[in-house]
């Protein structure tokens, strides 16, 4: 058992209730190699904002579980060093669909897992969620639930459409279940490909889909009902169309990706929602810059050559999310 206030992490429940009162929302940033965390921890830093690590079950089995630990433990030395003296840096579990995998998790050193039950029959939500709160909150693990169902697709979560989340549970969803957060669906969707083209209109001056607006009468209701509880809104990326250009340009084929404007996003961050979960975009921002080097660079083998340019475009891509979207920076000074 390795607890996680023994390599420097936080759990959300303090990061989570100054964020609804403060009026922004915490970046949660999924990372699958080295390139990614450090990018993560070096736009946090600099910034001073609260940060997220995310690792889904995919991620996790791609890492391996004990590198994962350490590095962790090495993201919050690392912040140090980069000047952010008391660093805010919570490791969690995305979409954890057991309770064997939310355990491990708590016992390897994550501070908050996700236990997501959405796709099961309501009761058998409940009673799953119930299962992994009693476990985590033993080792003061925060949980994130999930109610309501995102389309799309991300690593091993898949959806073929989505289903709002219904107000009228989610008193009765948290008060059973005991969660510390609830992740809901009122419209973002998993993956670069977030809306079909019939679901978007077409902006005649720039030719490109403009998606439909998010749910925001649902997101109000539920914070009727709920009022300061914290609310996650997954599926949170806005799909840069520079960098969907540049994959394409340099071979790539993203026709019709699009993904959650960010006015839309800048909006739920003042509101109850205090987490909002970005993947894809730093995905995109990674591989656009690999593609470019190695388009206009077709010798070059050495990754270090390739993998820099995409860390350092990860980096302004993640500035650019707490500064201009999230309004998270300076939160954690």
């Amino acid at each position: 058992m390795v607890s996680f206030k023994e390599l420097g992490l936080v759990n959300t429940r303090e990061m989570f209730a100054k964020a609804i009162n403060g009026g922004y929302a915490i970046p949660a940033f999924n990372f699958n190699n080295m390139e990614q965390l450090q990018a993560i921890i070096q736009a946090s830093a600099q910034t001073k904002s609260p940060v997220i690590l995310q690792v889904s079950s995919g991620a996790r089995k791609y890492a391996n579980q004990t590198l994962l630990r350490y590095m962790a433990q090495g993201a919050v030395e690392y912040a140090k060093e980069l000047g952010w003296e008391h660093p805010q840096i919570c490791l969690h579990l995305d979409h954890g669909n057991t309770f064997e995998l939310c355990k491990s998790c708590c016992d390897f050193g994550f501070s908050s897992v996700m236990i997501d039950g959405s796709s099961l029959p309501y009761e058998e939500n409940i009673a799953l969620t119930r299962q992994v709160v009693e476990y985590a909150h033993q080792f003061d693990v925060t949980v994130e639930a999930e109610l309501g169902v995102l389309a799309g697709v991300e690593d091993e979560v898949q959806a073929e459409e989505s289903h709002y989340t219904k107000p009228e549970e989610v008193i009765d969803f948290a008060t059973r279940t005991g969660c510390d957060s609830l992740a809901i669906s009122i419209g973002t969707s998993h993956g670069a490909y977030k809306f079909t083209p019939e679901q978007c209109t077409v902006d005649p001056e720039t030719g490109r889909l403009v998606p439909p607006p998010l749910a925001f009468d649902v997101l109000d209701a539920i914070m009727e009902k709920l009022p300061g509880f914290p609310i996650v809104l997954h599926g949170s990326s806005s799909v840069p169309q520079e960098y969907v250009d540049i994959i394409n340009k340099y071979g790539g084929k993203m026709p019709n990706a699009v993904g959650i404007p960010e006015d839309q996003l800048r909006k739920a961050a003042k509101s109850a929602v205090c987490k909002i979960n970005i993947d894809s975009d730093s995905r995109l921002a990674f591989t656009a810059a690999v593609r470019k080097v190695l388009a206009e660079k077709p010798g070059e083998f050495d990754p270090r050559k390739y993998c820099g340019p995409a860390r350092e475009e990860m980096v302004k891509l993640y500035t650019h999310k707490i500064v201009n979207v999230l309004g998270s920076d300076g939160k954690a000074l």
